[in-house]
């Protein structure tokens, strides 16, 4: 056999000595992101093909907007709130539609690890965070995705298709749904079994929903639920929203969101303060995460 039909078959020269017409192997950061890409890809294939799903998923927030909304429109003057209640309702029924898909990544994840698929998983040559960092994107990326499809419904309580507010919109979604996912995360690394996480979920997220201000103004809750409000993601969340559109739409007046020591924080403070918390709650699952089962 010719030299050069050795280099053809992938056989190096001299037997031990690298080849150098092969194809150089991946640098470690190449891998890791290699790792990102395809759990992200994972999350929008199972988006894409579980279509009955995901359209139940997207029932409820539209049911609390319409029905819900309609019906509490009819009783509370726009006086009260300085908008329509269903406009009023929006920043509330964007949340409910992004928190949904991004707990569900904690509940596969500890399903995940019961199911074997887990341990599977953590034979790649990558870090343990990178994985738990992968999941925690595709998480993110599939509720801001949800959460955009309820985008087109804005015409229909009173708000303009204007792409900035669109686009104020969406980046609010994608970091509500950042820091949810890295607390759902946080969360599944810590307990073993799906039903405790079920039971959990149950005991806090209504109640963080109905304390987020976007059902009715936070300023009509007495002192001590204002303060837990205060420590609410998601209040969090829905006020970035509300002054998003506020930003857009000026006619409208601003209800009163949040508070810190009786003044409301600047907006850019408020999603600094929503994104550390999803930092920090990503960052010490992958603590948690990194250790040897």
């Amino acid at each position: 056999m010719t030299t050069s039909a050795l280099k053809t078959a992938g056989v190096p020269d001299t037997p031990g000595s690298p080849d150098p017409a092969a194809p150089a192997p991946p640098s470690r950061l190449r891998r890791e992101l290699r790792a990102v890409h395809a759990l992200v890809h994972r999350d929008l294939l199972r988006l894409s093909t579980q279509r009955t799903h995901t359209a139940l998923m997207l029932i409820q927030p539209v049911l609390y907007l319409f029905i819900l909304g309609g019906g509490l429109a009819a009783l509370i003057p726009n006086s009260t709130l300085g908008v329509g209640y269903q406009t009023y309702l929006f920043p509330g029924v964007l949340m409910m539609t992004v928190q949904t898909p991004a707990i569900m990544v904690g509940i596969r994840l500890i399903t995940d690890r019961q199911s074997g698929y887990l341990r599977e998983l953590l034979m790649a040559p990558v870090r343990r965070s990178t994985l738990l960092l992968g999941s925690c994107a595709g998480g993110t990326t599939v509720a801001a995705v949800q959460g955009a499809v309820l985008l087109a419904l804005a015409g229909a309580v009173g708000l303009p298709y204007d792409p900035l507010l669109l686009a104020l919109l969406l980046a609010g979604m994608v970091l509500a749904s950042f820091t949810i996912t890295a607390l759902s995360l946080a969360l599944a690394v810590t307990l073993g079994r799906p039903e405790v996480f079920h039971m959990l979920l149950g005991l806090v997220m209504m109640p963080l929903l109905f304390l987020s201000g976007g059902f009715f103004p936070l300023e009509s809750l007495p002192g001590w639920a204002r303060s837990l409000a205060a420590l609410n993601p998601l209040a969090y969340g829905v006020d970035l929203l509300r002054r998003g559109i506020t930003l857009r739409v000026p006619d409208q007046a601003a209800v009163a969101g949040l508070e810190w020591f009786g003044r409301q924080p600047p907006l850019l403070l408020e999603a600094a303060a929503l994104l550390a918390t999803g930092t920090a709650a990503l960052l010490w699952a992958a603590h948690r995460f990194n250790r040897p089962e």
